[in-house]
């Protein structure tokens, strides 16, 4: 029987974290496994939302999520999430998401972005940033960038990823 654990990131994980997103985004060094490491040295970093998924004992995915703002007002930048390709489409990453918006909502956070795509994103409740008066960090992103709102309580304004995305070319 296989079985899937989403568990907090532990040390001795870095190595298979980038490993996973080098195979989830491409192989070679994606930017996505480069920015996984510049989060960790951030201020942004938040070490409870950066999840791993264990299947029969191999780590198989990872998400994380750093402060973000809107404006003045705290919010979560989700990514990346990568699932190694051999494991897509079982539910790995689904798991991951729903782990991680519950972890940020068991700490009362109220806005959550993330770019992806809007037909996968939209089965968590996330809806474009724009309808809910939320500019993406480049306008070009348009409907991709999408957020979630807890509890009706948003602000509006500009969302802004930790430093480390800045950096992305």
């Amino acid at each position: 029987m296989t079985v899937l654990t989403v568990r907090r990131e532990a040390p001795g994980d870095v190595g298979s974290i980038r490993d996973v997103h080098r195979a989830a985004f491409g192989g070679g060094e994606p930017v996505e496994a480069g920015l996984v490491d510049a989060l960790r040295a951030d201020a942004a970093w938040l070490p409870h939302l950066s999840l791993v998924a264990v299947r029969d004992g191999e780590l198989v995915g990872h998400v994380v999520a750093t402060r973000a703002r809107v404006g003045d007002v705290p919010a979560l930048g989700v990514g990346p999430l990568g699932v190694l390709p051999a494991v897509q489409g079982r539910g790995v990453g689904c798991a991951l998401m729903y782990a991680l918006l519950g972890a940020a909502q068991a700490r009362d956070e109220t806005i959550v972005g993330l770019l992806g795509e809007p037909a996968y994103y939209g089965r968590f409740g996330f809806v474009t940033a724009t309808d809910v008066g939320i500019t993406p960090p480049d306008p070009g992103w348009g409907r991709y960038f999408q957020v979630l709102v807890a509890g009706g309580r948003s602000s509006t304004g500009t969302f802004r990823y930790a430093a480390p995305f800045d950096d992305l070319v």
